[in-house]
């Protein structure tokens, strides 16, 4: 998906008062990140294996990026090809395998191997040939836990390619990058924590441009935010995700009757308010279950079930393993993937 900031999104009606995307988001975790720099010139190629979900240690939920500083290069992904041009952001909220490269026949690099050991003291630069007349790019990765909730991760593309240069809109994501890359030649205290926050920062801005972009007809979780009903219905339903929500209830505080609700629920969300509350509970109870000790049985009391055996199954069947699995991959990921070769695409 090729985003042109350009087309200046139209306000949505209500968003001020709800501020829905903000609640969403501060229940959503950006557990991590990686940042470095890479200036290949001349004909160059990556392969198209993905990497950085091994190299962050995680299976899931490993958005990688890449951002065009300067020069010009090619992108292909799944039979594709697009040419990209500085000011260009790209994100893979699936880690979807994927080749860069310039010219053709190029050379074989493999910038994941150059990496150095962590810890770094400041942003690694890869360079390959006379970087005068090269790309430069910043590559890395998002580790985005809330693609585990099932109604986001549907709502996104493999691809989210955001065109900065010289659009309208563009100003503020134009700003945050040139910072990231005075951030990298010019290193100082703090540098390296603060470029995961520029990511972050540049993430939701883009995931929020997605939300204001969604053309009235359009489906999904993004197009619901969008939606001045349900919209409201989502930030009542995070706002207090643990009452014991009706669909009557639901419908009167949001205005709609239940026939009308459930319908808006099924055509735009592709599921029905109660199941929806059901799955944002279990998402709550993986952030639970990832970063704190709590026992299972009082996380799935909180997420609405009376028993630890209830809640066990309903976790499974939504996230293919039982709880306490789920706990020792998010809190141990390197014990519980092992130790996988890196491959070369960034």
């Amino acid at each position: 998906m090729r985003e042109d900031l350009s087309k200046s999104p139209q306000p949505m009606r209500g968003v001020a008062r709800d501020d829905v995307l903000s609640t969403l988001l501060s229940a959503m975790r950006l557990s991590g990140s990686l940042q470095f720099c890479f200036m290949p010139s001349g004909a160059w190629q990556t392969d198209d294996k993905p990497s950085l979900a091994a190299l962050s240690g995680k299976a899931n939920g490993t958005v990688p990026f890449h951002i065009v500083v300067a020069g010009q290069c090619w992108l292909k992904i799944e039979g594709e090809e697009a040419t990209l041009n500085a000011g260009d952001v790209l994100i893979f909220p699936f880690g979807t395998g994927h080749q860069l490269g310039a010219g053709a026949g190029g050379v074989l690099v493999e910038p994941m191997r150059e990496l150095p050991p962590k810890p770094w003291r400041q942003i690694p630069v890869l360079r390959h040939g006379d970087e005068a007349d090269g790309v430069r790019l910043l590559c890395g990765y998002l580790q985005c836990d809330a693609l585990s909730f099932e109604p986001l991760r549907k709502a996104l593309p493999k691809l989210i390619h955001v065109k900065t240069l010289g659009a309208n809109g563009g100003d503020w994501l134009r700003a945050t990058i040139r910072q990231m890359v005075d951030e990298v030649d010019r290193p100082r205290a703090g540098g390296i924590s603060m470029l995961p926050r520029l990511t972050e920062m540049i993430f939701i801005e883009i995931l929020r441009h997605q939300i204001m972009m969604a053309e009235p007809g359009s489906v999904g979780w993004l197009a619901a935010l969008a939606d001045e009903a349900l919209s409201r219905c989502l930030s009542i339903i995070h706002d207090d995700p643990t009452h014991d929500w009706s669909l009557k209830e639901l419908s009167i505080t949001c205005g709609m009757s239940r026939s009308v609700l459930a319908e808006r629920f099924q055509i735009i969300l592709g599921t029905s308010p109660i199941r929806y509350v059901r799955d944002w509970r279990l998402y709550l109870a993986s952030v639970s279950l990832a970063t704190t000790g709590a026992p299972i049985a009082a996380i799935g009391y909180e997420a609405g079930y009376a028993t630890e055996a209830a809640f066990s199954r309903a976790f499974s069947r939504a996230f293919g393993t039982p709880p306490a699995t789920w706990r020792t991959q998010a809190q141990n990921p390197h014990a519980a993937l092992g130790q996988r070769p890196l491959s070369s695409t960034p």
